[in-house]
């Protein structure tokens, strides 16, 4: 199950739930489905941290082809470079072409590692602050329950400690409750 799946779930079991009387906006929430749902999380998370892996072995994939395609463009240009030199009136020519030739070859060859490298961090931020994002969302989300849990919990004892009815069926002149 996946993390949206389990987030979906957690949504479904709060909609489901059944309100405290007379509050409406609040919710009495099954604690052990949403821990149970909370444990998914934590379970998919690094299913999540494999995905950021990947993505990081695979911008490492991306530079390596890189400086392979630019070392491959700079020993072109100097076999070309090798070629030129070998025809002697054309020599200084060839040098200043073959010069150029490599300069131009280095200079795309960092462009592509740029772009490279630009592109693999932006990947592993975006997988980061996904992550981050999803498991502040499950703690928000946790939190939030256990408020409305609490709150409704502390309600209920104070409507069995307020309520007439109780207070007379503790009451030492009834017979029917034990001492």
């Amino acid at each position: 199950m996946s993390i949206d799946e389990i987030l979906d779930s957690m949504e479904e079991t709060l909609d489901k739930a059944a309100t405290v009387p007379f509050i409406n906006h609040k919710k009495i929430v099954d604690s052990e489905r949403m821990n149970e749902l909370i444990n998914d999380i934590r379970l998919n998370m690094p299913h999540e941290l494999q995905e950021a892996k990947k993505i990081g072995f695979e911008s490492e994939r991306i530079l390596n082809d890189a400086k392979s395609d630019a070392d491959s463009v700079i020993r072109k240009a100097e076999e070309k470079a090798a070629q030129l030199v070998a025809k002697e009136p054309i020599v200084t020519e060839a040098k200043k072409r073959a010069e150029d030739i490599l300069a131009d070859a280095k200079a795309r060859a960092m462009e592509i590692l740029k772009r490279a490298q630009s592109s693999a961090a932006q990947m592993e931020k975006d997988a980061a602050m996904a992550s981050a994002k999803m498991l502040n969302d499950a703690e928000s989300m946790y939190n939030k329950n256990l408020q409305e849990v609490r709150a409704a919990k502390d309600r209920l004892q104070r409507s069995l400690r307020t309520s007439p009815a109780l207070k007379q069926n503790n009451s030492p002149s009834n017979p029917a409750q034990p001492d």
